[in-house]
Order: structure tokens, then sequence, then C-alpha cells
């Protein structure tokens, strides 16, 4: 083929292409990963017949990536979802589909999911049915539990839910979603963390911090150790935990945690306080033993897993400095103060709700504990 004829024929095989770019089109996707995405698609207009009773909306699976290994193809997708009446936006989980062809071999269908590796699981991922208990001020979501203990936690959580207006007065959803798992190692799979990381605890809440709306905070029970709690101190633990959920939009990085979490433990004690020793029995003996804490607890003191004692002593004297304020200052002060530690350093957070500095504020602290629990 002679040189011009040659060049003829590169030209006119990339003409194409060139069309393409120029009109910034792309090219179609290959046939599988079309109809990967439709069968996804499909698989989420009927989620599986175990969610039945959950109040979802929007459940939609966004497919970000398609392989194929011969009759299987795997989608990587993530999978946004509301709780219909409690989320503000879509909670979000990574989730890994797999899929086969039917008989026809061009049609494909989900066979299987999952979270994807890393991803924590979801309620619904663990063995038994989901439970569903409405209250009036919350929706609880249980796995492997029964009914009776379900509508238990209900009851608690419609008590914590006023409790937690009453000491927050500013404006929030006003309920609560609590997640109660069959056990402690199903606790740890929905948050994804080792399960003597909440070895103890009665519950803890999800969510991040940022000064935003939170789309999904949860509540989520310890059933082991929410089970060894007496009846009031299931009422603490769910009233501070949703306490967290209320404030979550005035919480931010800057926010303190002895402010945060000795807050949480005020409202929770606030309808029925008890004498300082009685519920700070751990931080009680150390000032007995001359041990009074130098400052107000450092946000590492509060990390879950680590040294029990020390962190009971955080938690309270944490609450100890909140009851403080409030009883010095008053309950807008305390409320105010949290308000603006979460936007401002704390010595002018301190200064504009109490007109007092850190230095000035640990001092008070610490003369309530020496008159308090020695």
């Amino acid at each position: 083929m002679d040189p011009a004829r040659r060049a003829l024929v590169r030209l006119l095989a990339a003409a194409p292409c060139a069309l393409a770019a120029v009109a910034g089109c792309s090219a179609p996707a290959p046939p599988v990963d079309a109809a990967v995405r439709r069968a996804v698609a499909d698989w989420a207009a009927a989620p599986p017949q175990r969610l039945s009773g959950i109040p979802l909306e929007g459940w939609s699976y966004e497919v970000t990536s398609v392989r194929q290994e011969g009759a299987r193809a795997f989608a990587h997708a993530e999978l946004r979802y509301r709780l219909a009446g409690y989320d503000s936006a879509p909670a979000g989980s990574a989730r890994e589909l797999v899929l086969t062809r039917d008989g026809s071999r061009t049609t494909w269908r989900v066979a299987a999911e999952s979270p994807s590796p890393g991803a924590p699981r979801q309620l619904w991922d663990q063995p038994g049915p989901v439970a569903v208990v409405r209250g009036a001020h919350c929706l609880v979501l249980g796995a492997g539990q029964s009914r009776e203990t379900l509508s238990g936690i209900a009851a608690e959580a419609d008590r914590a839910v006023p409790a937690v207006s009453a000491a927050w007065p500013r404006p929030w959803a006003g309920r609560v979603v609590v997640l109660v798992p069959g056990t402690l190692d199903a606790m740890a799979a929905l948050l994804g963390r080792p399960a003597d990381t909440y070895r103890g605890l009665g519950a803890v809440t999800t969510g991040a911090t940022g000064g935003g709306p939170a789309p999904a905070d949860r509540v989520v029970v310890n059933p082991e150790g929410y089970a060894q709690l007496s009846r009031a101190g299931r009422q603490i633990v769910l009233t501070h935990e949703t306490t967290h959920v209320a404030t979550r939009t005035a919480t931010t990085a800057r926010t303190p945690q002895w402010l945060s979490e000795g807050f949480a433990d005020w409202a929770a004690y606030r309808q029925d306080p008890p004498a300082p020793a009685q519920a700070a029995p751990t931080l009680a003996r150390a000032v007995r033993l001359g041990d009074l804490p130098a400052a107000l607890p450092a946000d590492e003191a509060f990390a879950f897993g680590g040294d029990q004692d020390a962190t009971a002593r955080a938690y309270e004297g944490a609450w100890l400095a909140c009851r403080l304020i409030a009883a010095r200052w008053g309950d807008a002060a305390l409320v105010r103060l949290y308000e603006l530690a979460g936007r401002e350093p704390l010595p002018t957070a301190l200064d504009q709700a109490l007109g007092t500095d850190p230095a000035a504020l640990t001092k008070a602290w610490q003369q309530a504990l020496r008159e308090e629990l020695a």
C-alpha cells in the first residue's frame, strides 16, 4: 500500500474517536456492566423480606465498580436509605453484591449481598429476624431479641427523650433510634471495632461530630452490659446517649470531651440527682487517698478499651464539673457554654458564657471535689 493510501486509512480509522471527543461523548458501558447495574436497580426496588416492618425510604444502590468472573459478576456499591421520620439525610453503607446469570445467559440477578471488606455490618446482616418496636419518641430495632426486651427499651427511651429536651432546650428532632443486637460481638460488628472496646458498657452512640445535622445517629445497646444494669442504671444510660443525639449539631471537634460527656451525665442525673460520692465512687476513692486531679480530664482519658478506673474517674470528674457549672452559674449558662465551646476556643467560651477562665474553673472544680468527695 502506497504511503498516501496508508495515511488515508489511518485518518478514517481515527475519525470516529475524534468526532466522539469533539462532541463530548463517551463510549457506551460494556454490556455486562449495564446489565449488572439494571439487576442491582431491580434488587433495590424490592428490599429483602426480612426488612419488612422497618420504615425504610429511598432504598437505593450506587454501583461504583463491576467485574465479571465467568458466570458470576461482582458489584461494589454504596447503599443509601433513610428511616422514615427519623433520618434527616440518607445513611450510607458500603456493600458487595454477587450476581449470577439466568438460563438465557444475558440477564443477571443478585444472588447475595454483604458488607464491603472493612465496612461495619448492618443490623439486618446478623442472624435472626429484625423486630421493630415503635415508642412515642423512639424506634427500636432488634436482632435476636425478644419483643418483651425491645418493648422495655422503648419505654426507657420514651422517658429519656423528654428528660433530654428539658436539659437541652434547643431545637432537635425529639426522637431517637435504638439498635439492639443479639450479643456483644454483634454490637462490635455493627460499629466496626473489637468487642473488648465495648465490654462493660451499656450503650454507645454513633454519628460523627462536625457542627451539622447528623443523618443517622443511632444509640446501639450492648445487650450483655445493659442486662446487668438496674432499672435506674438503664434509664441513666439511655438518657446519657440520647443527650449525645440531641446535642450533635452543637458538638464539633472543638468541644472538649469533659464537656460533652459531663453534660450528657448531668442531663441523665438532672431529674433525680444522686449524692456526688454515690455517683462518683472511683474518683471519690482517689480523692480520699490524696490523688486530686491536677486538671479537667483530657480528651484521651475517655477512650474506650483503656484503664477502666482511669476512664471512670474521667467520666465522674466531667459530670461533677458540669454539675458545678449548673449550680454556680445556672443551667442556661451550662447550655450556652456547650454551644460556644463547639465554635470558639475554650477560654473564649468560658469567658463569654461564665465570665471565668480555665484556671479559675479548674480551681473551683478541685475545691468542689475536696468538699463533696473527701
